[in-house]
């Protein structure tokens, strides 16, 4: 029997997008099918004082103009409410499915028009007349949580959503007898997902029984599911979510959106199917956004550079609403020490309302934010005590003898954050020397000779993957022989069914390719969590490989008394139990299936249960923690603030890897996305809360001529808490690499004495910061 993990097997969702058979959200079409657009918002703040609709509802073609009052009637609440599992008190902070008499951000949306097309509802959310009384908008969250100054909307008492602190150790102590101490200011500003393809909802209603048939552009189908089915008050049986082909996610799918619930509420009200599919700039209004977080930092170190303690506050934007728990700015305070021993730590956490588009996870969730403030704080001390930035950190990296390492902070669910495995000293050390690290000086030199200013910096990260508390794994084989695979994790064109494939597939004897991968699908399996955190192959992946083993025990089990062997005997290969050595002794698959589908009076066979599957719930509260040392080397032009990457080098510990070449693809996507969060992607808003970057040419995105070739180097350190040995990928390539890439800016400019404590940074901004020295 072939073991396939590890091996870069070609993937399987593959050969049908490249001939053109995928069938994402706008491939559905239902007869009878409506479509649906949105009347939105033009100001960050304002009451409403009436809508009109009748111009709109005049329009031929058009089916109905509805606002929140009208779909209250189908609703159980106005609010969205869902269950804050944080504890975090969110009940006037959930969103409205339609705005409630107020507005709090561009882009919310007010009405939802019905039509024959999109073409006619767009030209009939323009008719729909909305008298508006702008108010003040609160759009800076440092100024945002004091008691004075604007709400963001009129029924809260503060715009503070939450205040805690985070802390260990004897904080006090460690400033007071640190031989150093300096502060840090950062800021790290809004960004967005930008999948390719953007937000969907396909809502069929379906007569015979007054149910909901969702397909879903979505990283949570069951989340989806459970929420329309409790805003719309449906029992289980009348709502079924299925995702089709997606085009990625990055976060910006793993929420519910008001447009969901809007277009379920309208199906339900009006008994007719409806699609409404989000244009990109929708997507920049409405979509989740993240990375708004404001760090104040005191450091205390020891003359060697060792940090004694960190103490500070964090100011996170949260937008106008929360669509689900308020974790990012948990996330980053939590992560903020990294991958290196600080022995007292203390942060004071405010998560403060404004009148811009909300925010939630974008890949990374949180640590990006963390490991870019940090890595800073490492450069900085390098700076003060004039030490080389890599020894710095290797002063302070944990060393691998004290693994697994408990920090004494917690997770969200209350365990330890404990860090599993790996060598982050070596990590640091076989990337410096793969990217030549030592000989940078004299190069920087050469090149400063020449009039060129480059620069080299590096940083450290670690991320938790494999969140919990479970995923479900299926796996059944049917009477045909045909094995299949069923779980509520999420296909975002990460390659995620091939994994599953691989490690089902090692288990019978098959190929991939024999292997049947169904995912997010609450009508197959009946609990699920979706795609977020870099989970599903710890999770799925563990839950496949044990019903994967329970459902060969089971089917040698049948084959041993069939066969007359011992079950220590007996391999499976191809799509049968055969005595090894001897393959035409054997009973196939679809046999034994058959078999136990039973017979109607007739005998079942002793000791055996019915059907030929197992279902696995693998659970776990523990994070694996991937960890990885990024280095960038760049080229500014001090002229114009131009920047050019001119090498990048970055490896992973993401322990066992299932299929490398998938693991390759993940890493280098999560790099390119970590550039874009250092010098391109930057979500912009005026002083009247109006977003100025709502288009791809004014939020640029990097392509393939601004990257130079990325050298992925990987090492695997098994993890212990699962039983792949597997880590997320799907994150930690983003981690660290604003970090780097600032690092080597600022190496570059080092002969101006130039420090950046923000990101993203622009050629303007460069140029301002250098006729700021004078240049």
């Amino acid at each position: 029997m072939r073991n396939l993990i590890g091996l870069s097997v070609p993937r399987i969702e593959d050969t049908p997008l490249l001939r053109g058979r995928g069938c994402f959200i706008d491939d559905i079409h239902i007869p009878g099918l409506l479509h649906a657009s949105f009347v939105r918002s033009p100001h960050a703040h304002a009451a409403i004082r009436a809508i009109d609709t009748q111009p709109a509802s005049a329009l031929p073609g058009i089916h109905a103009v509805l606002t929140l009052d009208d779909l209250t009637g189908v609703m159980r609440h106005r609010r969205m409410k869902r269950h804050s599992n944080s504890g975090t008190a969110l009940d006037m902070v959930w969103p409205f499915a339609l705005a409630d008499r107020e507005v709090s951000y561009v882009g919310e949306a007010v009405a939802i028009v019905i039509g024959d097309s999109r073409y006619v509802t767009e030209d009939a959310a323009a008719l729909v007349q909305v008298d508006y009384d702008p108010l003040e908008p609160a759009l800076d969250c440092r100024l945002s949580t004091g008691s004075s100054g604007p709400r963001v909307r009129s029924e809260l008492p503060s715009n503070t959503v939450a205040s805690y602190r985070i802390d260990y150790g004897s904080i006090d102590e460690a400033i007071a007898r640190a031989a150093h101490v300096f502060r840090e200011e950062i800021f790290q500003c809004r960004g967005s997902a930008h999948s390719i393809e953007g937000r969907g909802i396909v809502v069929e209603y379906r007569s015979a029984d007054d149910s909901l048939y969702v397909s879903a552009s979505t990283q949570k189908a069951h989340d989806l599911k459970n929420t329309i089915a409790s805003l719309l008050g449906l029992p289980d049986s009348k709502i079924r979510v299925v995702t089709p082909d997606v085009g990625g996610g990055f976060g910006g799918k793993l929420c519910v959106y008001s447009e969901d619930i809007a277009v379920a509420a309208s199906a339900k009200l009006l008994k007719r199917s409806i699609k409404w599919i989000e244009d990109r700039h929708e997507h920049f209004t409405n979509a989740v956004q993240e990375r708004d977080q404001i760090w104040s930092l005191e450091v205390a170190n020891d003359r060697d550079g060792r940090i004694a303690g960190i103490r500070g506050t964090l100011i996170h934007d949260q937008g106008a609403y929360a669509l689900q728990d308020v974790n990012l700015p948990y996330n980053s305070a939590s992560a903020l020490t990294g991958p290196y021993v600080v022995r007292a730590f203390a942060m004071d956490v405010r998560v403060v309302l404004t009148n811009k588009t909300p925010v939630s996870s974008v890949r990374g969730a949180g640590y990006p934010q963390s490991a870019f403030a940090i890595e800073r704080v490492m450069d900085r001390i390098a700076s003060e005590l004039d030490l080389d930035r890599a020894e710095v950190r290797r002063r302070n990296l944990i060393a691998a003898d004290d693994m697994p390492y408990e920090k004494p902070l917690k997770v969200r669910s209350g365990a330890s954050i404990m860090y599993d495995s790996g060598d982050y000293p070596a990590t640091q050390a076989a990337v410096l020397k793969a990217a030549n690290w030592e000989d940078f000086p004299r190069r920087k030199a050469q090149a400063q000779a020449n009039g060129r200013y480059i620069g080299i910096g590096l940083a450290n990260a670690v991320k938790g993957t494999g969140r919990g508390p479970f995923e479900t794994g299926l796996v059944r084989i049917d009477a045909t022989g045909q094995v299949s695979v069923y779980t509520g994790a999420a296909q975002m064109g990460q390659g995620l069914g091939t994994a599953l494939a691989q490690i089902c597939a090692s288990e019978f004897g098959l190929e991939p390719s024999d292997i049947n991968v169904i995912t997010g699908d609450t009508g197959t399996v009946p609990l699920g969590l979706g795609g977020f955190a870099s989970r599903q192959l710890v999770t799925a992946g563990s839950s496949v490989i044990l019903a994967s083993r329970m459902v060969a025990a089971k089917a040698k089990a049948l084959a041993s008394h069939i066969l007359e062997a011992d079950e220590s005997d007996l391999q499976l290969n191809n799509g049968s139990v055969h005595l090894v050595g001897a393959k035409d002794m054997g009973v196939s698959l679809a046999e034994l299936a058959r078999i136990l589908q039973g017979a109607p009076g007739y005998a079942f066979p002793p000791g055996m249960e019915p059907g030929l599957d197992a279902t696995s719930n693998f659970r776990t509260d523990a994070l694996a923690y991937a960890n990885a040392c990024h280095v960038a080397e760049v080229e500014v032009d001090v002229e114009t603030g131009g920047i050019t990457l001119l090498k990048y080098v970055a490896l992973q510990d993401a322990g066992r890897l299932i299929n490398p070449m998938i693991v390759d693809g993940q890493i280098k996507g999560g790099i390119v996305h970590g550039i874009g969060n250092a010098i391109f992607e930057r979500v912009v808003y005026d002083d009247n809360g109006q977003p100025l970057t709502t288009n791809l040419a004014d939020y640029l995105l990097p392509t393939a001529t601004d990257l130079p070739m990325i050298e992925t180097i990987y090492t695997e350190t098994p993890s212990p808490l699962n039983p792949l040995g597997a880590k997320g990928v799907g994150e930690v390539g983003t981690v660290p690499a604003a970090a780097a890439v600032i690092s080597a800016i600022e190496d570059a400019l080092s002969e101006f004495d130039i420090r950046i404590s923000t990101v993203p940074v622009s050629p303007q901004y460069i140029v301002s910061l250098l006729e700021g020295v004078g240049h």
